[in-house]
């Protein structure tokens, strides 16, 4: 899974930056169409830059925290709408080529911003994967400071801390008020950061000061902006903390919702249906996925099956299901095994990436476990730009078996290289080099495990089979997601379907099963994004015979930076009538 736009921060983005190559002078526009919608997107995007929104300038600490206030939430919903009338009003048919793409995804984006407002969605920041106090604490793990100014920065946006917490908990409090809130069971012991910091004696018991502890030597004024750290920590932001975990436990989560699924909240179908459109970036009614999630599952089976008669198990599914969760063999005996077991998961693919790559990012990425204070209630692992975290708590719930595609996934040439590839393609305008589409990153992320079969990177049938329950895990939540939130299955019936059908271990498919209670429709993404991935494949495939080129379509496909679904369909029908020539000169 991708690295939420907050956890980018645990790593210094800047790397990715610092190594792209120099952003060559943007084109002039081929006609007077193309020139009112460049207008338009630079002019949003200049606004979304100075509202603190926009994603492409992680290489400095940051001063500030965004306005999360009501009013501010309403003034940005009206400034995108009028940027929506304005987009109506250009006629996608008389742009250049390049121009009509940029269009369909920058319209699509703004159709996102508004369809968040629409629903209020910033009344519940947060659900059981993650919170906006995690994102606080992300961001001052992942402070890259250079200099004085630098830590000056951050202490600004230290100093801003109460007001965010105090606006987010306006927030919570208008969410509760209509009971647009998370379910109650997916929030168990979700405070934790927050006590952490709210119970802290010092500054230097918290998060925040970590960037200070850290300091070189080189800081000529080290020792008066750690008297400043300390000052700002223990007087403004450990008191924020114990307002808002105050707050939490006396009014929010006595109050939260019982119910599980989105269709009960306010508007509830059109919302479930918009949260399948914003993660999935298709039109589907949740009984289609629901079909398609029970086909999906019953050919994976079908593969497990394979496996399991060629290890020659004696017992059924379910047996060597349990087999595997239980085994010794299958499981690191230290947090430090595991890690490094999976930097030399990482390393082994560097063998073999030219021959399925053209172009390979210049960004590095740096393996890390995930932080003890969220790894209980965090997924296996996740990656993006600068690094792969790896989740060391509970390691009779890690299985070694399955690392090998987890690191496909979440390191290269998943998110770790195709996000990295995006934020050098300079060639990109910046609202398509730094945005996410989950559809689309998920998809290729799943993908990259597949792959990984095709590689020749799975050494055993038992990390083979690691991968089958991975593909199981995704195709899974097509049918669990949909159950939960559209056909009133119970977290009970939602445990089961995943216990039955993947060799997750019941850690793992409690977290999974409340992630997906508490995101709708984001667990949808991953498996729809894969399949419209090897459907364009097969069909170039299909059509170009022997001048297909696995490199070239990898590189095609990774060059529109995240792009609705449709969008990549119709680059992979361009990619085929050109006769399959990748979009560097290398691709031939």
């Amino acid at each position: 899974m991708l690295l939420t736009a907050s956890v980018f921060a645990l790593f210094p983005a800047h790397a990715a930056a610092a190594q792209s190559p120099p952003a060559s002078a943007a084109p002039q526009p081929a006609n007077a169409a193309d020139a009112r919608f460049v207008t338009i997107w630079q002019e949003e995007y200049a606004w979304r830059q100075k509202e603190g929104l926009a994603d492409d300038d992680r290489d400095a600490a940051s001063d500030r925290l965004p306005d999360v206030s009501a009013a501010a939430q309403t003034r940005r919903a009206a400034y995108w709408q009028q940027v929506m009338t304005r987009l109506d009003a250009v006629d996608p048919a008389a742009l250049s080529a390049a121009e009509r793409v940029n269009y369909l995804v920058y319209r699509n984006q703004i159709w996102g911003f508004l369809d968040d407002a629409r629903f209020r969605e910033w009344e519940k920041p947060l659900n059981g994967d993650s919170a906006f106090w995690g994102d606080l604490q992300y961001v001052a793990r992942g402070q890259f400071a250079r200099g004085s100014a630098d830590y000056r920065n951050y202490l600004k946006l230290l100093g801003d801390i109460p007001r965010y917490l105090d606006q987010q908990t306006d927030n919570l409090r208008s969410g509760l008020k209509r009971g647009f809130t998370p379910p109650a069971v997916v929030m168990k012991g979700r405070e934790a950061p927050v006590v952490a910091i709210a119970e802290a004696k010092t500054a230097e018991a918290t998060v925040y000061y970590e960037p200070f502890a850290k300091m070189p030597a080189t800081v000529a004024d080290r020792d008066a902006l750690r008297a400043e750290a300390k000052r700002v920590i223990e007087t403004q932001v450990i008191p924020a903390h114990r307002k808002l975990l105050a707050y939490l436990r006396t009014s929010y989560f006595p109050g939260l919702r019982t119910k599980l699924d989105a269709t009960s909240y306010p508007d509830g179908a059109a919302y479930y249906r918009s949260r399948i459109r914003q993660f999935t970036t298709l039109d589907m009614s949740p009984d289609a996925i629901h079909a398609l999630g029970l086909s999906e599952v019953a050919k994976i089976r079908a593969e497990m099956e394979t496996i399991k008669a060629e290890v020659k198990f004696q017992g059924d599914l379910k047996a060597f299901l349990t087999f595997l969760r239980t085994d010794p063999q299958f499981y690191a005996k230290t947090p430090d095994q595991l890690l490094k077991e999976a930097a030399w998961e990482a390393k082994r693919f560097d063998a073999m990436a030219s021959r399925w790559f053209g172009r390979n990012p210049r960004a590095r990425f740096a393996i890390r476990p995930v932080p003890a204070d969220i790894a209980p209630f965090y997924t296996a692992g996740r990656g993006g730009p600068g690094g792969y975290l790896v989740n060391t708590y509970d390691l009779p719930s890690r299985p070694l078996f399955q690392l090998p595609a987890l690191t496909l996934h979440e390191s290269a040439p998943g998110h770790a290289w195709q996000m990295s590839l995006a934020n050098e393609n300079s060639g990109l305008p910046p609202f398509r080099r730094y945005s996410y589409i989950s559809a689309f990153g998920e998809g290729w992320a799943l993908y990259c495990e597949r792959l990984g079969d095709e590689m020749g990177f799975y050494e055993t049938p038992y990390e083979r089979f690691g991968m089958l329950s991975y593909q199981m895990w995704r195709a899974a939540r097509l049918v669990v997601d949909t159950g939960i939130h559209a056909k009133g299955w119970t977290r009970d019936q939602a445990l089961a379907f995943l216990r039955d059908n993947t060799a997750l271990s019941e850690r793992e498919i409690g977290t999974e099963v409340d992630r997906y209670i508490g995101w709708p429709g984001q667990a949808l993404s991953y498996y729809l994004g894969q399949l419209a991935i090897q459907r364009d494949r097969a069909k170039a495939e299909k059509a170009l015979g022997n001048r297909f080129d696995i490199r070239a379509f990898h590189d095609t496909v990774l060059s529109l930076g995240s792009v609705p679904l449709p969008v990549l369909d119709g680059r992979v029908d361009e990619f085929i009538a050109g006769g399959g020539k990748g979009p560097y000169p290398a691709d031939g």
